[in-house]
């Protein structure tokens, strides 16, 4: 990046109350200030969801997807749920999360960032501040932490306790993934088995060769003495959560000064990120991010211009800091060539740091003919295919994929090997705002990316031996 670009961002000083003097969208506007104000102070007071050190490690090892020596996997719920939250679901979504990451290990052969949409994901942008249903208009649903799904008047009113339940939820959640993390429930032997379980069914068996080749690998590992007891790596994760950080006073409330390094740091969650509605470069969600140390997501959209990425790379990465920005790319298949080329320009013109991963649910979601939303399969795996191919034409790295999806057995989105129907969307459509990808695709999705991930490998390694030679 050029020196005049950085330097105004480089230079302002910051205050995590200063985004209130920036245009704010997408928040609620609470009619009890009072009560909000109570809210926020009590927030201040109590201790960060996560910590400095624990963001500072997921910043080093986003530093190495940008390099390619490593790979991000970034997934979990459309938005975080009051009402479906239980251990069980934790810990099902968690399960699928290192199915997938395993899996992708194998195709790159490369360690794997596994990034949860958990913890803290409870705000969601709308595409209309209202909606009607039989002729009565109410505000939207912005997501638990702001009102509730619940079409009535009451519910829809924004109301600032909600912020409590947030944190509550949040820290049980974060309680059970570090437990689960360090445990032995992460134990790659165990993670083993519940890949050959999936590949068992004759609807999966395409991807059995896969599943035996990790298989195998493991046995050689157990052979050769390398096993959970003589290597802990196998028995344990590195787990980080990460949710748009859409709601700001919730965000101010819950930032804190990291002690180690006197820098600001969101306490809320490891990695925040920049929705594609909610990154105008003088807007306030941008000001609150651009001062915190955590890494910081930015989506980017068919909208985004070459020269707002410019100002906004500037202003959120100012010392062009590997692992400090992502660049998720949500663009809908067949449109990723019109507008992923030209971005990448405009990174390799500033020569930023950045990660590059692929959002392959926003630009694909359709209304059924059945009257559901949804998101086709097919469309979702055209878009990260798509995804692969530019980087591959333009000499970049594809550094990871951003899924909606859960661990249950949810019929939201449609296809995959267990085929979900437009007639099967109405069983088990459970989802408060945006069709997820239900454990089964998700895995399948995994097998689909990881074969991707080995052929760019392959196609690369003739290269590094004459290199080499």
């Amino acid at each position: 990046m050029t020196q005049d670009t950085r330097t105004p961002a480089a230079t302002q000083t910051w205050d995590k109350a200063g985004w209130r003097a920036y245009p704010r969208v997408q928040m609620p506007d609470y009619t009890d200030k009072a009560a909000l104000g109570a809210v926020e102070a009590q927030l201040s007071k109590f201790p960060p969801l996560v910590f400095a050190g624990e963001a500072r490690r997921l910043k080093a090892q986003l530093a190495d997807v940008a390099s390619g020596q490593a790979f991000l996997l970034q997934g979990g719920d459309c938005a975080e749920s009051f009402a479906e939250f239980s251990a069980d679901n934790i810990r099902d979504t968690f399960k699928v999360i290192l199915q997938m990451a395993v899996v992708l290990t194998w195709g790159a052969q490369l360690p794997v960032v596994k990034v949860g949409r958990m913890a803290g994901q409870f705000a969601k942008p709308r595409s209309a501040a209202t909606e009607t249903v039989g002729g009565v208009e109410l505000p939207s649903y912005r997501g638990d932490i702001i009102n509730g799904f619940d079409f009535t008047a009451d519910a829809r009113i924004p109301d600032p306790q909600r912020m409590l339940a947030a944190y509550t939820q949040a820290a049980a959640s974060l309680n059970l993934l570090r437990a689960f993390s360090t445990g032995g429930f992460a134990d790659m032997h165990r993670v083993q088995n519940w890949i050959a379980d999936f590949v068992g069914g004759p609807e999966a068996a395409k991807y059995r060769d896969i599943a035996d080749r990790i298989r195998d690998a493991m046995a050689f590992m157990q052979a050769a003495g390398v096993n959970s007891d003589t290597a802990h790596q196998l028995s344990k994760v590195d787990f980080y959560t990460s949710h748009e950080a859409l709601l700001l006073e919730y965000e101010e409330a819950l930032a804190r000064i990291d002690t180690t390094t006197g820098k600001p740091v969101a306490g809320s969650g490891h990695m925040i990120w920049i929705g594609d509605r909610t990154r105008q470069p003088d807007g306030a969600h941008v000001e609150f991010a651009r001062g915190v140390q955590n890494p910081i997501g930015l989506k980017t959209g068919p909208s985004t211009t070459a020269d707002d990425l410019k100002v906004l790379m500037a202003k959120l990465n100012p010392e062009n800091e590997a692992g400090r920005l992502t660049l998720i790319a949500r663009f809908g298949a067949g449109s990723v060539g019109d507008h992923l080329p030209r971005l990448i320009k405009a990174v390799q013109e500033e020569g930023a740091n950045v990660v590059w991963s692929c959002d392959p649910m926003h630009g694909n979601t359709i209304k059924s003919a059945s009257g559901y939303k949804t998101r086709p399969f097919d469309s979702v795996l055209r878009e990260v295919r798509e995804f692969f191919q530019i980087h591959k034409a333009e000499g970049t790295i594809p550094g990871g994929v951003h899924f909606e999806m859960t661990g249950k057995d949810v019929t939201e989105c449609t296809g995959g090997v267990r085929a979900v129907t437009d007639e099967d969307l109405s069983d088990r459509y459970h989802t408060a705002c945006d069709p997820r990808l239900n454990a089964s695709q998700s895995l399948e999705l995994a097998f689909l990316v990881a074969e991707e991930l080995r052929d760019r490998r392959e196609a690369a390694a003739p290269a590094r031996d004459v290199k080499a030679g």
